[in-house]
């Protein structure tokens, strides 16, 4: 079984999602990618997710990867006396660290302290996802008072977000530590880290998890923007994660931001995740807005390794057939004659590395001799992810003997990962990628592959070897 497209689908999983049966026919429908969201449920039920997510990758003996997205440091208000109030354009309201008494009209406890030592006369806050703002005309270590520039109905417990501010909170709080520590032992292959605003974020939650762990760094606050080829650099894929980034930067700066994501994950050679309200309305219809089929398909056009699905698949009333809606868009985008025409115009020279000299030279010969298929003999899955970077027309399999290589492969664009046994010689992974070629149906006895691995055998980053064969 092999999907016909080439951009991936991540769908997260909820309430509506979560039994067996569902998530087979999710699987059936396009996902690969499967995305834990640990703002919501307890272990126990992420536990079951994942046992049932394996059972259906044991059912279809296809890797399937998982995406455990970790909650971060979410900043939030208290709680009201009568559970909401009306803030009105003009008025004063006081945010402060006393917990112990519900807020009123007036004011509002912000129980993270770390908070008031960036508060300052003229800085923005936004509540309840940009739906109130306000602006700070005096602050102190505890407190500030500000003036209500967009007023309305807040009530308990709504978000904060504090654009143009970096915000001295560590990027992982003590709830993400033991869930990073529960999706690292039950084989979650992929870690979400929400709120990154530098790279050293993730260098701290790798020197929690080690340096096996694959890090999706999620860029929702504009100093990730700022710094953003550290962050690339650092990460091991990325997400533009629009929700939270369209609430802290104006709305017509995300489209242009995500492109410029997108180009430049494409340039380092880092899976990059497009997400956020791609099928919206069908949390709650059957059929998508037009706007929403050109959004998908933008991203598509784009490059971008993956698409994303949220509270359409997780508590939507249409997950199947939103899955099934954005395959559809996906494929038919990429049949577009004018969709490799833009991957190619969008193309950028690699790196001057040995592994991205064998990827872009694969490229180069599949297109010359018309190859059938790329096939990239991997352990790590880094010169998949090579080949893949060249956005080439040829399909790509990664051949790999690691289960956990071919569920992180899952993400990545392009690549049809098999899992295949350890080859002690050239001539035997030659003949096993010509087998596995024609056996996933990307080629026909007489036709070219082009293969890349790296020798010695079993050494992860060595990808210096490329091989011409024909099917025999």
């Amino acid at each position: 079984m092999r999907r016909q497209r080439k951009t991936k689908i991540v769908a997260t999983v909820g309430p509506a999602s979560s039994t067996a049966e569902t998530l087979r026919q999710l699987f059936d429908a396009g996902v690969d990618v499967f995305r834990l969201n640990f703002s919501h449920g307890n272990h126990a039920d992420h536990l079951d997710r994942i046992n049932a997510i394996r059972a259906v990758e044991n059912e279809t003996k296809r890797p399937i990867g998982i995406l455990a997205d970790l909650q971060g440091p979410k900043l939030r208000i208290g709680r009201f006396a009568s559970g909401s109030v009306q803030l009105a354009r003009g008025e004063h309201f006081v945010l402060d660290l006393n917990q112990d008494e519900p807020g009123d009209r007036n004011r509002i406890s912000l129980p993270h302290p770390e908070l008031f030592s960036v508060l300052k006369p003229g800085l923005q806050i936004l509540l309840d996802d940009g739906k109130i703002q306000l602006e700070v005309e005096e602050a102190t270590g505890t407190r500030a008072v500000t003036r209500v520039t967009a007023g309305g109905t807040l009530s308990d417990r709504k978000g904060v977000n504090l654009p143009g501010a970096i915000l001295p909170l560590s990027a992982i709080t003590e709830k993400d530590r033991k869930d990073l520590e529960f999706a690292v032992e039950h084989g979650a292959d992929w870690i979400a880290l929400s709120f990154v605003q530098r790279a050293d974020d993730i260098r701290e939650v790798r020197g929690l998890a080690g340096p096996d762990v694959k890090i999706v760094a999620k860029l929702e606050k504009p100093a990730a923007i700022s710094d953003l080829e550290s962050i690339i650099a650092e990460a091991d894929a990325i997400m533009v994660a629009r929700g939270d980034l369209g609430v802290e930067m104006p709305p017509e700066l995300v489209p242009a931001i995500q492109k410029r994501i997108v180009r430049a994950c494409r340039r380092a050679g880092k899976p990059v995740i497009v997400a956020t309200q791609m099928l919206e309305s069908m949390i709650n219809a059957p059929t998508p807005t037009r706007a929403e089929a050109s959004d998908v398909a933008t991203a598509v056009y784009d490059g971008a390794d993956a698409v994303m699905l949220s509270a359409e698949s997780a508590s939507g009333s249409y997950p199947v057939e939103a899955v099934t809606m954005m395959d559809r868009i996906i494929s038919r985008t990429e049949a577009d004659p004018y969709h490799h025409d833009v991957l190619d115009a969008s193309h950028t020279e690699p790196d001057a590395t040995m592994a991205s000299a064998i990827g872009l030279a694969a490229r180069g010969v599949s297109e010359l001799l018309h190859a059938s298929a790329l096939v990239a003999y991997t352990s790590s899955g880094f010169s998949a992810i090579r080949m893949s970077r060249e956005r080439c027309a040829t399909p790509v399999v990664g051949m790999t003997p690691s289960q956990r290589t071919a569920r992180l492969l899952a993400l990545v664009w392009g690549v049809h990962a098999v899992v295949v046994h350890e080859v002690d010689s050239v001539s035997e992974m030659t003949d096993y990628a010509c087998d596995i070629a024609q056996e996933s149906g990307y080629a026909q006895s007489g036709d070219t592959v082009v293969i890349s691995a790296g020798l010695p055998f079993r050494e992860p980053g060595t990808t210096n070897l490329l091989r011409i064969a024909r099917v025999p």
